[in-house]
């Protein structure tokens, strides 16, 4: 199974008179790297929304936005009038004993300005109201990753495709290389009895094998077969393996630029030309698999 990085997600909830809105989205990176931007009430549990998110995603750079949209009739601040009074005696007594006079209403100005005495309801997020954000979150992180299956099939078909295009360059090289062997051997014999008329056929042949040895790609065709196989094999696996994949076209790679520069062979170096092509499209796209 291929699952691309790149997708989007949304997600909406509601809590009393309180709309929360999650819009989610990831492009390709080699790490999880999570951005998020919530609202001031959310600020403390980033960690515990960094958790969810990782978990459904694994990977990726993505960007996390939740809004907030509250109803203007909600009461947003109370007043602990208990502590209030407290420290209304408080005070009192303070100025009393520092023989300082105030009014009551610039005392209570001071008053209201300590932290503690308003509280803001904004601020303050009931296990309710996370339950619901949690869930929405995670309904927007499994909405991109849906989008990202679905974007893994279209690559998947287009690997496959690819790859089988390299295979059939593979059995067109196959077929050109014997004759490639006699046309070598046919002009070396040339070049050699345009330069001596007498020589060692012995020790001729042994170098010939020699030579011929080091530029046969046998060895290469077999491996390159099978990393192609591989490919194809772990592209079908349940789980998407963007890293593995990578590994095995760099691989692949290596064979078809041995075969190239063994080949010492016009039509030869076409196939490799076109099997570089394709590999280097699976290349460009599997930078945006997971």
């Amino acid at each position: 199974m291929i699952k691309s990085m790149t997708g989007f997600g949304n997600s909406v909830c509601t809590y009393e008179n309180t709309v929360i809105s999650i819009d989610i989205r990831s492009i390709n990176s080699k790490v999880f790297d999570l951005s998020q931007k919530v609202p001031s009430i959310f600020k403390d549990k980033e960690q515990d929304i960094r958790t969810i998110v990782s978990k459904v995603l694994e990977r990726g750079k993505i960007d996390l936005n939740i809004t907030v949209d509250q109803s203007d009739d909600i009461l947003e601040y109370s007043i602990s009038k208990d502590k209030a009074k407290i420290y209304y005696r408080e005070l009192k007594d303070l100025l009393s004993e520092l023989d300082l006079q105030i009014k009551d209403s610039e005392l209570l100005s001071v008053i209201m300005k300590i932290p503690d005495v308003i509280s803001n309801h904004k601020d303050v997020v009931s296990p309710e109201l996370w339950d619901k954000l949690e869930q929405a979150i995670f309904n927007a992180c499994e909405f991109l990753h849906s989008n990202r299956r679905e974007e893994g099939k279209i690559m998947e078909k287009d690997f496959l495709l690819r790859i089988t295009l390299i295979q059939d360059y593979l059995q067109k090289i196959a077929l050109l290389e014997q004759n490639r062997i006699t046309l070598i051997k046919s002009r070396i014999y040339k070049q050699l009895n345009d330069l001596v008329q007498v020589y060692d056929e012995n020790r001729f042949e042994q170098e010939l094998i020699f030579y011929l040895e080091k530029l046969d790609i046998t060895e290469e065709k077999i491996r390159l077969k099978k990393h192609c196989e591989y490919f194809i094999e772990t592209v079908k696996e349940p789980t998407s393996n963007g890293k593995k994949l990578s590994f095995i076209t760099q691989e692949i790679g290596r064979e078809i630029n041995t075969i190239g520069s063994k080949a010492y062979d016009a039509d030869i170096q076409k196939f490799v030309v076109q099997m570089k092509d394709e590999l280097e499209k699976i290349k460009e796209q599997l930078a945006n698999v997971l």
